[in-house]
């Protein structure tokens, strides 16, 4: 659904609520596929496109919610009834107030690529079987996916905010398995044109020979470097703590306070929903336009984003992050980006007397939100560092690390990449840590 028949239907709902004091219509269109593949073979293709609605009411200070997808006049009338009941019987909120109004707001270049809005089963193939290609010259098997995406955002409010946005996205996760040994390579991108699936597999399949018969090393503290992948694994730890809501609830480790040096002086941080390698949305999920936000300043926390309940809570400005209602998380950094160094990877593996290079971890669990405590495995393409070099594949190790003191002595790598999963999707270059503190070993 373009851009302009989503606007239609966003419009037709705000005016179906006449008993709610303000009213918020979402619409949100998709269509996703994905290709899984392993042994080589391309095993599931899954595709899905929908539109649907989500309504918000707000009656006296209070709120209700309501969602649908279809849209006829009948069942978005209903919807409409559903949410303004529900408001009626939900709690008041006195600090709920008005919604936004908006404001202009300018997509980004390169959000939207139509190639990959009409990307085929058959160019997901194609991608795959560069992959494969890498794994068979290398006596190897993979196992991973490629997928691509669009989908579009419209939000329109009794407050006049009405705000369309369109993009596009693709992505390839690729584990290449020797016989003790495995690798790992991603890429993603809004435009699926510019992913290079050879390139990908080549990598990977490096790694899992690279890494041929591990050795074990002891645990404990080594100095390590962290390339994207696994850095972004371990850094989306920290980027709920910049929402206002945790920030206010005394759960943010900077709940203690802005304005103070929680990190090493070569951290600076971002939410940049403009950066050339992940641009995204220009407003939130209340069509107020987002801001580029300066989250962490030379170690120095400055700022938190918020939504227009938090800006208000807090007397602090609207950044525009705030995420669709009802929500957990509160207002949210959605694209974050880590800054640059001045060396590169090379150059931070020569400078290493000894020490562990990390492709990615695996299955990162909170141990004490408030400290950042977390503990994590590594996975597919540990090396040992000796004399500036990278030595020898070892077995991998379970880690745990307060992210806020492990910041506090790194040197990062000049190359940013995007990287991502699931659940997150951020610019981040590679970092030399010092002190990264293992707690075992594994026999594998």
């Amino acid at each position: 659904m373009r851009a302009a028949e989503r606007e239609r239907l966003a419009k037709r709902v705000v005016d179906l609520a006449h008993s709610a004091d303000q009213a918020e219509a979402l619409v949100s269109a998709g269509d996703s596929a994905l290709t899984r593949f392993t042994h080589e073979v391309s095993n599931q293709n899954v595709a899905a496109a929908d539109v649907g609605v989500s309504f918000r009411a707000i009656v006296e200070g209070r709120t209700g919610v309501a969602r649908t997808n279809r849209l006829d006049d009948e069942s978005l009338r209903e919807m409409v009834n559903r949410a303004i009941g529900m408001a009626r019987l939900a709690p008041s909120d006195p600090l709920q107030g008005p919604l936004p109004s908006g404001g202009p707001t300018s997509t980004p270049p390169g959000a939207y690529d139509a190639a990959t809005a009409d990307a085929s089963a058959d160019l997901r193939a194609a991608m795959c079987d560069a992959i494969f290609r890498q794994a068979e010259d290398a006596n190897q098997w993979c196992a991973g996916f490629v997928s691509t995406s669009s989908g579009g955002n419209t939000i329109a409010n009794s407050s006049g905010a009405l705000a369309s946005f369109d993009g596009t996205d693709a992505g390839l996760n690729v584990k290449m398995n020797a016989s003790d040994s495995t690798g790992f390579a991603e890429a993603y991108a809004s435009s699926v044109g510019t992913i290079d699936a050879r390139a990908a597999g080549a990598v990977a399949a490096g790694k899992a020979r690279g890494a041929a018969a591990p050795v074990s090393v002891d645990p404990g503290e080594w100095t390590v470097v962290l390339e994207p992948p696994a850095f972004g694994e371990l850094f989306v730890y920290l980027a709920g703590h910049f929402s206002a809501q945790t920030f206010d609830e005394g759960s943010s480790f900077c709940s203690d306070g802005l304005d103070k040096q929680y990190f090493g002086e070569s951290v600076n941080v971002t939410d940049d929903f403009a950066h050339p390698l992940n641009p995204g949305m220009p407003f939130d999920f209340e069509g107020q336009p987002t801001q580029r936000v300066g989250l962490i300043e030379n170690g120095v926390v400055r700022n938190v984003v918020t939504d227009s309940y938090y800006a208000r809570k807090l007397d602090r400005p609207n950044t525009g992050h705030a995420f669709p209602a009802p929500n957990p998380f509160g207002p949210y950094p959605r694209h974050v980006v880590i800054g640059a160094g001045s060396k590169s990877v090379d150059e931070l593996v020569a400078q290493t007397k000894r020490g562990l290079l990390v492709t990615r971890f695996w299955y990162i669990r909170t141990v004490d939100r408030k400290r950042a405590i977390v503990t994590g495995m590594t996975r597919d393409g540990t090396f040992l560092i000796e004399d500036g070099r990278v030595a020898h594949g070892v077995r991998n190790l379970r880690f745990n690390v307060s992210i806020l003191d492990v910041l506090q002595h790194c040197e990062f790598a000049r190359e940013q990449k995007r990287t991502g999963q699931y659940h997150f999707s951020m610019v981040a270059p590679a970092v030399k840590i010092d002190r990264f503190n293992f707690t075992s070993t594994t026999e594998f």
